[in-house]
């Protein structure tokens, strides 16, 4: 069975939330470096899994650090065949992201 991590995207506009709740929700090792280059490094590593992103349409809306950390989880799940990034608001996207 494959796992699924859910992401709350209302709860990525702050960095430093943002990386708290990541680190929980995707269950990252304790050596996270709570940044964007360490998100990246740590998601292309993963095993199989499903990320579902909830509401990451209003978070690519509002721009910020909200839409960088979209971008690395897109750019992640591009480079790492064992991730399905699935977004619940918006259209799939056939390159694997969560469309635009």
């Amino acid at each position: 069975m494959v796992n699924t991590h859910r992401i709350d995207c209302s709860r990525l506009h702050a960095r430093e939330a943002a990386h708290d709740h990541l680190a929980q929700a995707l269950e990252l090792p304790a050596y996270y470096g709570r940044n964007l280059d360490a998100l990246y490094d740590c998601l292309t590593e993963m095993g199989p899994c499903v990320i579902e992103l909830i509401g990451a349409e209003a978070l690519r809306q509002a721009g910020g650090y909200g839409e960088r950390i979209l971008r690395c989880l897109e750019d992640a799940a591009r480079d790492n065949a064992a991730i399905a990034l699935v977004c619940t608001d918006a259209p799939a996207d056939p390159a694997g992201g969560c469309g635009q």
